[in-house]
């Protein structure tokens, strides 16, 4: 039989890059205690008047079609969101998806597709390569180098585009690596866009977990970049609330009018009951962002704690969202060797850095999305394991 070529395109971008976490979640089912620090959930529950919110709104009858663009409560709070950001945004501004990963999608298939070029930073979030892949265009990767604490420059970026680049990814806070690109970095790389007349797709899902010693900045806010940046992001990690799967897109109303008939074609509307819930979320400030916010910092610290000293395990510390990259290089394993080692003899499972990108093939990424004892009980196996792996092997067989 036939298949369409998208098949085969996607054929090693699915859930590949996650079997140690699949591999992890198998072994918990079977009754191992498995400390796990894979994946980007939350640990802190959303906040109740959310939950009776999307309950209320579905009893009442909220369950039948919407439309295309989004239910008009929430267009509302995303107006109000960002205009807070940037004057002169109307609703004629905004998508409505179910999460950041429709989202991107949609956009992605707006804007580019055979013989295309998406430039994107190595490492990546692990989807992005299959959402560039799917239009049949296809990803080059812009070295974020771990000297430069994995923050995009401009010159790598300028070295990269050729003549069929058509688009920029950004991702801050950036996911695996907790970099968040200040306003002159973002200034930089878009003279480059301006010269080299590209759009910029910034994800921001996590612009509310930005750590305190560190401030958020956006192409979006920048007028001189509004006309070139779409924006996407949901309440999945602001408002602890992933399963609910509520995201958006922000950018010129122009692209916003010519992507509605695909959004349109693809779902045809969002749940108005999640929706309403969203636009709750929109509306109020809720204590979820600033407790997962403390949380992760305060981990991410402990972590470069715990491992200080350790010249086989070396921790970078984030500047946001929730997970800390730690370089393994040293033991002489790839991170994905290191991953499932560390499964197997510590029961400890992570994310090898290599499921986002080449940059990253010698790191482990660890989710800080666990109690702090649970966390530094982690740091120590991780550490026993690094020296018990590069111990001489007299004294590794009687270790």
């Amino acid at each position: 039989m036939r298949y369409a070529s998208i098949t085969d395109r996607l054929a090693d971008l699915g859930s590949g890059r996650w079997a140690v976490h699949i591999a992890a979640r198998r072994m918990k089912e079977e009754g191992a205690d498995i400390i796990e620090l894979t994946i980007g959930e939350p640990d802190v529950a959303p906040d109740k008047a959310l939950l009776d919110e999307a309950a209320r709104s579905m009893h009442s009858g909220r369950i039948k079609y919407s439309n295309g663009r989004g239910e008009a409560s929430v267009l509302k709070a995303l107006v109000e969101k960002y205009s807070a950001r940037r004057q002169g945004v109307t609703e004629e501004n905004f998508l409505c998806f179910p999460g950041t990963q429709t989202a991107l999608y949609a956009v992605m298939t707006g804007l580019v597709e055979t013989g295309d070029a998406v430039l994107v930073g190595d490492p990546l979030y692990a989807t992005y390569e299959g959402v560039i892949s799917s239009t049949g265009a296809h990803p080059v990767m812009v070295p974020l180098r771990p000297e430069k604490r994995f923050h995009m420059q401009a010159d790598d970026l300028e070295r990269a585009v050729t003549p069929q680049s058509r688009v920029v990814m950004l991702n801050t806070p950036h996911n695996p690596t907790g970099a968040v690109l200040t306003a002159e970095e973002i200034a930089a790389i878009g003279e480059v866009c301006r010269r080299h007349d590209l759009w910029i797709v910034c994800d921001e899902v996590y612009e509310q977990l930005v750590f305190d010693n560190v401030t958020f900045a956006s192409p979006f806010d920048m007028p001189e970049l509004a006309e070139r940046t779409i924006v996407v992001s949901s309440i999945s990690k602001s408002h602890a609330a992933p399963g609910f799967r509520s995201g958006w897109a922000a950018g010129p109303a122009e692209f916003c009018r010519r992507l509605l008939p695909v959004s349109e074609t693809m779902l045809f509307g969002v749940q108005p009951f999640i929706a309403d819930m969203t636009a709750l979320a929109l509306s109020r400030d809720f204590h979820m962002a600033p407790t997962m916010r403390a949380n992760y910092r305060r981990r991410a610290v402990l972590a470069e704690e715990a491992l200080a000293g350790d010249n086989l395990v070396r921790p970078m510390l984030p500047e946001g969202g929730m997970f800390i990259l730690l370089d393994v290089s040293a033991t002489g394993l790839t991170g994905l060797d290191f991953a499932w080692e560390l499964l197997r003899q510590e029961k400890v499972a992570v994310m090898p850095g290599v499921s986002f990108g080449e940059q990253a093939s010698g790191f482990l990424r660890i989710s800080l999305t666990v109690p702090d004892d649970v966390l530094l009980v982690a740091m120590k196996r991780i550490s026993d394991l690094a020296h018990r792996l590069t111990a001489p092997a007299g004294r590794r067989a009687t270790a």
